[in-house]
């Protein structure tokens, strides 16, 4: 039987390979995760009043694109986050963003860019969705690095016209998954200059926009707004996975210009997978919610700080701007994974799992990420033992 080979250049998504590489082996230690990036901070306590008084509301189909008092609390925190005054027809709700910056190139990449095949960008490392989704209009991939040399962000700039003339979109993290690196506004305005000049879309990841050590990131949106760019321009994606340590809910949405996202709500309508009323109203109430957000994210500076302390003059140490994970050089990322899993019990993820070899150099074979997600004590020891182990 014939099978498509559109996924066939897909390595191994990175968990199972970590399993691989790790499993095999006794930990040498009571074993403490930081590999993936699910949040373990307290969720919000009104989560399960809110389920309770709802639970009648699985018994209905939702609504597809978003129930009217979730797209009304979007629309009042955008503002309120970025001075950006939107309608409820530049939203759609997501079923976690994952989904949402999957099927943007579906209902955005355009099939051909000038008579020529065309080209999704990406930074690399890279939240790997970015790469299924390319492929799966037929567009070719291009990986640029985002690296120590350009401040771990992508420079599309420096691109050849020959790849830029065929750019149909262009994903970027903000701040960044996994270096924690963050946009400026002067970055976003030239590169949506770019997208202007070259006829295409930004899609801008900003699912860790609330998480940040000493300032609010400035997003994608508020600088189209500022420079007075087409809304067509640029999608945004956010989530309650991390603002509101509801990875579990499957919440998120995508804002776009009115046009965009009238095409990604004709195609959710096909293909989608709507978010459960109950779960809507508990999302209605987290994006209009300061405090909880508020309170999260100081625990994620004390654990900023707890790094910057155990990491203090380690050669090549950069703490996150904002994010929660750690990008920590090492020689071989597989190498150091693997010796601190059976040294010390410590699980972190290799970088070059995160990454594409491009002539010859992945950028993440020199690194570790490690997500500062668990309970605050827990973490100070695992980041000690990965200290002692790796570079005592």
């Amino acid at each position: 039987m014939a099978f498509p080979e559109r996924f066939s250049n897909l390595p191994e998504y990175a968990f199972p390979r970590l399993r691989k590489l790790l499993d095999a082996h006794k930990p040498g230690g009571e074993p403490i995760a930081m590999t993936i990036g699910e949040p373990r901070h307290a969720i919000p306590d009104f989560v399960a009043p809110i389920l309770a008084a709802h639970t009648a509301e699985f018994g209905q189909y939702p609504v597809n694109e978003g129930a009217p008092g979730l797209l009304a609390a979007i629309c009042g925190w955008l503002n309120l986050r970025y001075g950006v005054e939107l309608g409820p027809e530049r939203l759609m709700v997501l079923n976690g963003t994952r989904e949402g910056l999957f099927d943007a190139c579906l209902a955005l990449c355009p099939e051909v860019k000038r008579g020529r095949q065309p080209v999704v960008l990406m930074p690399n490392p890279f939240y790997q969705v970015y790469a299924a989704s390319a492929l799966a209009v037929g567009a070719e991939p291009v990986f640029v690095p985002a690296d120590a040399a350009n401040g771990f962000l992508p420079d599309y700039a420096a691109l050849p016209p020959d790849i830029l003339d065929r750019v149909g979109v262009a994903y970027l993290c903000s701040p960044a998954n996994p270096q924690g690196s963050v946009a400026s506004r002067d970055y976003l305005a030239n590169l949506l200059r770019l997208a202007e000049k070259y006829d295409f879309r930004l899609l801008s990841d900003e699912c860790y926009s609330e998480i940040w050590r000493t300032s609010p990131p400035v997003g994608a949106l508020e600088v189209a707004d500022e420079l007075g760019a087409d809304p067509e321009r640029v999608a945004v994606f956010h989530s309650l996975s991390k603002r509101s340590n509801l990875p579990g809910l499957r919440s998120g949405f995508v804002a776009g210009g009115p046009e965009s996202i009238a095409r990604f709500r004709q195609m959710r309508a096909y293909g989608g997978a709507p978010l459960p009323m109950p779960l809507q109203h508990v999302a209605e109430r987290a994006w209009g919610d300061e405090a909880h957000v508020t309170a999260n994210r100081a625990l994620y500076q004390e654990k900023f700080r707890i790094a910057d302390r155990i990491f203090a003059g380690l050669q090549g140490y950069e703490g996150p701007e904002g994010g929660f994970f750690l990008w920590l050089p090492v020689e071989d990322g597989e190498a150091a994974a693997l010796k601190l899993w059976q040294k010390t019990g410590v699980r972190v993820l290799p970088g070059a799992y995160l990454a594409r070899e491009v002539a010859g150099f992945n950028p993440g074979k020199g690194y570790i990420r490690v997500a500062m997600v668990a309970p605050k004590e827990e973490m100070r020891q695992g980041l000690t033992k990965l200290r002692d182990c790796l570079y005592g």
